[in-house]
């Protein structure tokens, strides 16, 4: 064989070899790529299954409030209603003034629980998620514990925000409510402020008290309902941002593309 058979020879072998060699990284890209893909999908259907059961959580949650709201007032109410009957019949049939002040507060006593019980009947039994815009909502909350006297909650919101999704609109007002109670609750706060507005993406909400704080990187996540904040936020792809200070308070802000 020649020299130049010789050089043929090795050049047909250089351009083999590199088109192995490029096989081979072509071979690895496309699978890195399909790989990728793959995990993409994984993820994407284990989202969309726990986005399923959020939703059936939910509505297993509505059904089961209504039942009870119906049961309260149906069950318990009617019971309550004969016994204020009984009290009232007793109140008629007594000659004895002392005996007839003391039926006369028991009586009371009944008439107020009846009143609780039909307002917790309501509430319970009373789509108001459903019915309401998320502004209304988490308003009508922060009127309720302004109603208590226990601390000042201060509501803003830039417009009114209309959601769609029912899932979303319920996640926002449960986090609202779970940040407003654990605030009553543990940071002996006086003044508490609530704001949702849009933002480019989605929306925001910021939830801030002026309580005691706590530490974050020590503090039982389930203790303070945080557990529940954050598996709700994830839920409806949200994320999530917590910040409290020892001893000027907490802040956590929530956002959630739309």
């Amino acid at each position: 064989m020649g020299e130049t058979g010789i050089i043929i020879t090795l050049i047909l072998f250089n351009i083999i070899f590199i088109t192995f060699i490029g096989g081979i990284i072509i071979f690895i890209r496309e699978y890195r790529i399909k790989k990728k893909a793959h995990l993409s999908q994984i993820i994407s259907i284990d989202e969309g299954h726990k986005k399923e059961l959020l939703e059936t959580k939910i509505e297993i949650q509505t059904q089961t409030m209504q039942y009870i709201g119906q049961e309260i007032h149906d069950n318990i109410g009617q019971k309550l209603t004969l016994a204020s009957l009984y009290a009232q019949q007793l109140m008629f049939e007594n000659k004895s003034p002392d005996i007839t002040d003391n039926i006369s507060g028991i009586n009371d006593i009944i008439n107020q629980s009846l009143i609780e019980l039909r307002q917790l009947s309501k509430s319970l039994t009373d789509d108001s998620i459903k019915n309401n815009s998320i502004t209304e909502l988490i308003a009508s909350e922060c009127k309720k514990i302004n109603d208590f006297k226990k601390c000042t909650v201060q509501f803003s919101s830039t417009e009114e925000i209309s959601l769609i999704s029912y899932q979303i609109k319920s996640v926002i007002y449960r986090i609202t409510q779970e940040f407003l109670q654990n605030s009553i609750k543990h940071s002996e706060c006086k003044n508490i402020l609530v704001s949702l507005f849009k933002t480019e993406n989605g929306i925001r909400l910021i939830l801030k008290d002026d309580g005691v704080g706590f530490d974050v990187d020590n503090v039982k996540p389930d203790g303070i309902g945080l557990q529940n904040i954050q598996k709700r936020t994830k839920l409806i792809g949200g994320s999530i941002g917590l910040v409290s200070q020892q001893p000027i308070g907490t802040e956590l802000t929530i956002e959630i593309p739309l």
